[in-house]
C-alpha cells in the first residue's frame, strides 16, 4: 500500500548520467518527482541540486517507503530488478521501466540498435560514421556518451544509432528498431544474472518487434535467436551466401564481401584481428538497411583507427607493441584481444580484476596456446591463476606500473604485451578508461626512463 502522505508521479532510481537525463525530461512534462539512490553522494547530485532544488532526493540507501508511493519507477540500467525494494514495488504492481523505454516512446526517427557482450562500442561508431558519411542526418547514443532522453533534445534525425546494454534491455518494451543486431554472446555480468540464460534473454530482447535481424552466423547462441518470419541478415567470418556478409580467404588474403561480391582486403583495414573484422562485416549489415553505399562503406572502414581502450595500439618500443584493451572486461572480450592480435607476434598479457563471477575457465586454453605470459593483478588474480594453473605461465603484480614495468623486462623484440583484463576495473579503478590511461600512463614513462 501507498503511504497516505507521500506520493509521487515518477520515483527514478539511480542518480548517474542516465538518472538526471531522466529528471530532466520528466520535469519538462510538470511531474511530480522524487529521486533515491543507494550512494550517500551520487555522481549527479551537485548537479540535481543546482537545477532542481524543489525535487526530493532520498540517499544512502533505495527507499523502499518511496518507491511505494509512486505511479511509477524509472530504475537506471546500474540498479537490478533483483534489488529487494525494486522487487517489492514491482510485487505491489507498479510498472518499472528504463530511459530506453521512455525514449522508444517518444522516438519518431527508424532506430538502429546494437548490442552483444562485445564489440559494440566500435560497431555503434562505425554504422554512426557510415550513415553521416551518406549524408544523413543521425543521433548517436545509449550506453554509448548521450543519454538517449537528451537526444530528444535535438531535432529529428533520419536514423537514431543506439548502443544497448542488457542492463538497459531489461526495462525495454516498446522497441520496434528499423534494424538490431547481437554481436555475440559470451559469460558477462554473472553476478547480476542468475544464470547466462538470463543474460541471453535479456540481449534478445533487441529484436523484438518487426524489423531487420542482424545475426552472427559464428555464434550459435545469437544464430538460434532467428525468426523465420522476419527479414534477416548475417555475417560470418567464413564465405557468405547471397546478401549476407563475410569473408573470402584467397592466397592467405581475406577480403570483406557480400554474397560473393567483394569489398575489400582485411589488409586495407587499420582495426586489426579477426574481432574487428567481424565488427566491420556487422556494421555493414547494418548500414545496408538504410542504403549505405559500398563505397561509403569502405571508406569509412579504410580510415577507422578504432577507439580508445579497446585493442589500440599505444606505441611500440624497441619494436615490442603495447596494445590497450582496457575494455576487455570478460572472458569473451580477453580471447578476442589474444586471438586477434597473437599472429602479430608472442603475447606477454597483463589481467586481472573483478571477474563478477563470470566463469574463467575458457581462458585456459587460449592462454596456453598463444600467451608467452600472464602478469595478474586486481582482487581475482588468484581466481585467474587457479584457471590458468601452469606456475611458470604466471606471475603476480601489485600495480600497473609493476606490470608494466615486469613486462618491459620479460619482453623480446617482436613481442607484443597487451592488457586484456577479462575483468572489470571497478576492485582498483574508477572505470575501465581510468585503467586504459593507467596503462598508457606507465608505457609513456618507460620510453622516457
Amino acid at each position: 500500500m501507498k503511504e497516505a502522505n507521500l506520493h509521487f508521479d515518477v520515483v527514478i532510481v539511480g542518480l548517474g548520467k542516465t538518472g538526471l537525463s531522466c529528471v530532466r525530461y520528466l520535469n519538462k512534462q510538470g511531474l511530480n518527482i522524487a529521486v533515491t539512490d543507494s550512494r550517500n553522494e551520487p555522481p549527479e547530485l551537485s548537479t540535481l541540486i543546482n537545477e532542481f532544488e524543489s525535487i526530493p532526493v532520498y540517499l544512502g540507501d533505495i527507499s523502499t517507503k518511496v518507491l511505494l508511493a509512486a505511479d511509477q519507477i524509472i530504475l537506471s540500467p546500474g540498479v537490478s530488478l533483483e534489488n529487494k525494494s525494486v522487487k517489492q514495488a514491482i510485487n505491489n504492481g507498479i510498472p518499472v521501466i528504463g530511459d530506453i523505454e521512455l525514449f522508444c516512446q517518444k522516438a519518431t526517427a527508424p532506430i538502429i540498435a546494437i548490442s552483444g557482450s562485445n564489440g559494440k562500442s566500435t560497431v555503434t561508431t562505425l554504422v554512426a560514421e557510415m550513415i553521416r558519411k551518406s549524408g544523413l542526418k543521425i543521433c548517436v547514443g545509449g550506453n554509448l556518451g548521450t543519454p538517449v532522453l537528451e537526444l530528444l533534445n535535438e531535432s529529428v534525425p533520419d536514423v537514431y544509432v543506439l548502443e544497448l546494454s542488457s542492463f538497459q534491455l531489461e526495462t525495454t518494451f516498446s522497441l520496434n528498431a528499423h534494424a538490431s543486431a547481437v554481436l555475440n554472446i559470451s559469460p558477462d555480468h554473472m553476478d547480476r544474472y542468475q544464470s547466462l540464460d538470463d543474460y541471453i534473454s535479456a540481449k534478445n530482447k533487441i529484436y523484438s518487434g518487426q524489423g531487420l535481424m542482424v545475426l552472427n552466423k559464428d555464434d550459435d547462441v545469437v544464430y538460434s535467436m532467428l525468426d523465420d518470419v522476419r527479414q534477416t541478415v548475417s555475417f560470418s567470418l567464413s564465405e557468405p551466401v547471397e546478401k549476407d556478409f563475410g569473408v573470402i580467404r584467397e592466397n592467405d588474403e581475406a577480403f570483406l564481401c557480400k554474397g560473393d561480391k567483394k569489398i575489400l582486403s582485411q589488409k586495407e583495414l587499420i582495426i586489426k584481428g579477426e574481432h574487428n573484422l567481424a565488427n566491420a562485416l556487422a556494421a555493414m549489415a547494418l548500414a545496408s538497411s538504410v542504403n549505405v553505399s559500398i563505397d561509403v562503406m569502405v571508406a569509412t572502414l579504410k580510415t577507422f583507427k578504432g577507439l580508445e581502450h579497446r585493442c589500440q595500439l599505444v606505441k611500440k618500443i624497441n619494436n615490442v607493441s603495447w596494445y590497450n584493451d582496457s575494455k576487455a572486461t570478460n572472458v569473451g572480450a580477453c580471447i578476442a584481444s589474444i586471438k586477434g592480435l597473437c599472429d602479430l607476434g608472442e603475447i606477454i598479457l597483463i589481467a586481472g580484476g573483478d571477474s563478477k563471477g563470470a566463469d574463467l575457465s575458457g581462458l585456459k586454453p587460449v592462454i596456453e596456446e598463444h600467451v608467452k605470459k600472464v602478469l595478474l593483478l586486481g582482487v581475482d588474480a588468484n581466481k585467474l591463476a587457479d584457471v590458468i594453473g601452469t606456475d611458470s605461465l604466471y606471475e603476480f603484480v601489485s600495480d600497473m606500473d609493476a606490470a608494466v614495468e615486469r613486462a618491459s623486462q620479460l619482453a623480446n623484440s617482436g613481442n607484443i604485451i597487451l592488457l586484456a583484463p577479462a575483468c572489470a576495473s571497478l576492485d582498483m579503478y574508477k572505470n575501465y578508461q581510468q585503467r586504459g590511461d593507467d596503462f598508457v600512463n606507465a608505457v609513456n614513462k618507460l620510453e622516457s626512463c
